[in-house]
């Protein structure tokens, strides 16, 4: 296989670290498009069209290379959990997360900026959260760690935690499911070793 100019498409520090994990080497433009999501559009529709639009966006500003780009949400039923604005919207969306199971929605798509070639997908992943009693919400709200993540958690910190159990792929709900991203890179003749 050879080695193609990759280009990821988010300046996520958990998307940047696996990458980096794997000793891929790759340049970080990060998409300039709202993650604006349409009611009108299910989850995973959303997170496939957010993708598409962050891919396309840093596609159109270079010549050549494979774009990476992803939309990771956590839904719980029907409602999309974004990232909270503050301590309170954290506390409460936790609460709304305990002890029950929600899913974990990427968006992936690669682009090709040349040819203008797409090829995505969607990963899901169940999790389960254990039953959070107050005071284990409140020690994880004071960690900061739940300010700046979707679902106001991350699986791969302290968010750990408070996860009883997993259904699908561990880096999905990190934001990058590096197996299905290998898959799409092989249809452009690369992959992530």
């Amino acid at each position: 296989m050879k080695k193609i100019k990759l280009i990821l498409a988010s300046g996520s520090p958990r998307r940047i670290e696996l990458l980096k994990k794997l000793g891929c080497k790759f340049r970080v433009i990060p998409s300039k498009v709202e993650e604006k999501i349409n009611p009108s559009l299910s989850p995973t529709e959303n997170a496939r069209r957010i993708s598409c639009l962050k891919a396309l966006d840093v596609a159109s500003k270079i010549s050549e290379g494979i774009v990476i780009a992803a939309d990771t949400m956590v839904v719980l039923g029907k409602k999309i959990l974004g990232k909270p604005k503050n301590k309170k919207e954290a506390r409460k969306m936790l609460q709304n997360l305990s002890g029950k199971e929600h899913r974990v929605i990427t968006g992936l798509v690669v682009a090709d900026a040349k040819t203008k070639k797409i090829m995505q997908d969607v990963v899901i992943t169940k999790v389960k959260f254990w039953k959070l009693n107050k005071n284990l919400i409140e020690k994880y709200i004071i960690t900061g760690e739940p300010l700046d993540k979707a679902g106001a958690y991350g699986i791969q910190g302290k968010g750990a935690l408070l996860v009883e159990s997993i259904k699908g792929d561990y880096f999905n709900v990190v934001g990058l499911p590096l197996n299905t991203l290998n898959q799409l890179l092989e249809k452009f003749g690369t992959s992530l070793i």
